[in-house]
């Protein structure tokens, strides 16, 4: 049975045998070089049908949530740019038109796909805790959790901003272009003005708790005072400033320097100042990870470690490639019965064991491990089981050490994908958290909230920690999981994906794969089928979507489908498939994300 080994040479077959003597040899000589994995399936699953896909050249593009950001990214790549140059014109450019999700003061996680060695990267970005943050931060002076909106808005919020500085740091190893020549765009419609878009005017004008606090109406207000609407022009002459001090004194400018100083002086205002310190900002460093990789049917799907909650998406596949999904279809009320099992047994899992593994032990390995998941798949049945799952034990788990998770995530968030014409891949997830991040802004942007993500609690009712606790130098669970996707025979490029959302975008993410994948739908066929997002003892689903016929038949197999919760996806991706194999893009008509050719 084939091993898939991410430092792989694509092409014909003397280079995949030149690849096994590597392996043979121990692959000495590849950079991160991962174990190898474990390709086997349980022979009592239906074998996997083929679905047809080649070495198809793909086509360079951008796709991204708002179309000034996309178009930021094309002029970056008509001008010999790669997808590492693009990404950084992309982010500039969604901070500034999509500040409500994501921008320079927020994180992010990003998986490369080197098109020239089939390499997959994953690059961390994700935001850290203050030195001297504490478990207690987000409780009152009596000791119970603080509201969320009063947690959010507060100083304690904002940890070290990460996603300048990992782009900067994929830029070092994939950039063409000058560091300083990738910001015109954004920094020109920064100060010349831009039509407000239909999700901006309608976040501005909302009544969320960062829209009305005094940051938020100085940055969107128009001369008389009133806030912009959408098709309203907007300008942020300090977002312009603040990309050419980025442009000039580089990645590192927002973690050192003037731009440090104002954030840290921001997040110490009162009310509930936090402890960020210009120190804290110093030390931070994105990192170059190996990426968490695993067989679904004839595909290797790569996703990022922990802290993100990449491994959650390859269990809820590894558990529905134990059933018989593959052979049903999105009409099937008993395939969306599986989907949604399948998930709250994933999201009791992660919500128990995923953390910063610096600082707790996550059973990775343990919940990918095949006998694991043959014993959790047999929870599911032809029916929904009452109230929530418990956690499994996962080999390497110790149960009695990770209390029950008391985070609150919302569904913010943007996500992109960009291929170059060299071929190379870049899928990457971003985020300030909720709406606006913090509420609270310098330099033109928003500074993230990103440190709610943690549990509010650092016990559970049983007096067990929480392996999500807040601790100082520490990153919060995240639940971004951008995906990449290649054949398991010969390591071709399959896909990348990715969404916003919040925890669900491990559902959103998961429902896609399943769409390609099992079902071998269109991209945009699959981005656009139904969100349901099953977690604890609730399912939520996208009942526009779903017909009445459907939902009928789910609520007898006890889904009782609800709305109103995490069901606005904003998927973005790229494919290979059919036959004859082609390249297929797909953005989500929820949001207002587009693909666009170079």
């Amino acid at each position: 049975m084939p091993i898939f080994d991410r430092c792989h040479v694509r092409g014909a077959p003397a280079a995949l045998s030149a690849l096994f003597a590597l392996l043979a040899m121990g692959a000495a000589g590849c950079r991160h070089a991962p174990a190898p994995l474990d390709t086997g399936a349980a022979s009592e699953l239906p074998a996997p049908h083929a679905v047809s896909v080649a070495h198809v050249e793909l086509t360079p593009g951008v796709a991204a949530a708002n179309p000034m950001a996309v178009e930021a990214g094309l002029e970056v790549l008509r001008a010999g740019g790669g997808a590492a140059d693009a990404a950084v014109a992309v982010q500039a450019a969604l901070g500034l038109v999509e500040p409500q999700s994501s921008g320079l003061g927020g994180g992010a996680f990003l998986l490369y796909y080197d098109a020239r060695t089939g390499a997959i990267t994953a690059f961390d970005g994700r935001e850290t805790a203050p030195a001297r943050a504490t478990p207690d931060m987000f409780l009152d002076e009596n000791g119970a959790p603080l509201s969320y909106q009063d947690a959010v808005t507060s100083g304690r919020s904002t940890g070290v901003p990460g996603a300048v500085a990992m782009l900067g740091l994929v830029h070092s190893k994939h950039g063409r272009l000058p560091w300083q020549s990738l910001f015109d765009a954004p920094i020109h419609a920064a100060e010349q003005g831009f039509v407000v878009p239909q999700r901006l005017g309608r976040f501005a004008n909302s009544t969320f708790a960062q829209a009305t606090l005094p940051d938020a109406r100085e940055l969107f207000a128009n001369p008389d005072g009133t806030i912009v609407k959408a098709g309203d022009t907007l300008r942020n002459p300090a977002y312009a400033e603040t990309l050419r001090t980025i442009a000039t004194r580089g990645p590192r400018a927002l973690l050192e320097g003037p731009l440090a100083e104002q954030i840290v002086a921001r997040t110490q205002d009162a009310p509930r100042p936090g402890t960020l310190t210009l120190e804290d900002l110093a030390a931070f460093h994105p990192a170059e990870v190996q990426p968490l990789c695993r067989t679904f049917r004839l595909y290797v799907i790569c996703v990022p470690p922990p802290p993100s909650s990449g491994v959650g998406v390859l269990e809820v596949l590894g558990l529905l490639e134990r059933t018989d999904i593959a052979s049903r279809g999105p009409a099937d009320p008993q395939a969306w019965l599986l989907f949604a099992e399948a998930s709250r047994l994933m999201y009791a899992d992660r919500d128990r064991y995923v953390a910063d593994p610096r600082f707790v032990a996550v059973p990775v390995e343990g919940m990918l491990d095949k006998g694991y998941l043959d014993n959790r798949a047999q929870l599911i049945g032809e029916r929904a089981a009452a109230g929530a799952p418990d956690a499994g034990t996962p080999p390497g788990a110790v149960m009695t050490r990770s209390g029950i998770d008391a985070t609150n995530e919302v569904p913010g968030t943007s996500h992109f994908v960009i291929v170059d014409d060299q071929g190379d891949v870049i899928s990457m997830t971003t985020s300030v958290e909720s709406l606006f991040g913090s509420g609270r802004a310098v330099g033109g942007f928003f500074l993230n909230n990103q440190l709610t993500d943690f549990s509010f609690t650092a016990v559970d009712a049983t007096g067990r920690p929480v392996a999500n606790a807040v601790a100082g130098g520490k990153r919060p669970r995240s639940s971004m999981s951008p995906a990449i996707v290649l054949r398991k025979a010969d390591g071709a490029f399959v896909a990348a994906v990715g969404s916003p959302g919040g925890s669900a975008i491990l559902a959103y993410n998961a429902k896609v794969l399943i769409g390609l994948l099992a079902w071998d739908l269109p991209l945009q066929d699959a981005i656009n089928l139904p969100n349901v997002i099953a977690r604890g003892a609730d399912f939520y689903g996208e009942i526009p979507r779903i017909s009445a016929q459907l939902a009928a038949q789910l609520a007898e197999k006890g889904v009782a489908l609800k709305s109103g919760r995490g069901e606005e996806s904003g998927l973005h991706g790229v494919a290979v498939r059919g036959n004859p194999p082609a390249f297929e893009t797909g953005a989500d008509p929820r949001r207002e994300g587009v693909w666009r050719p170079q």
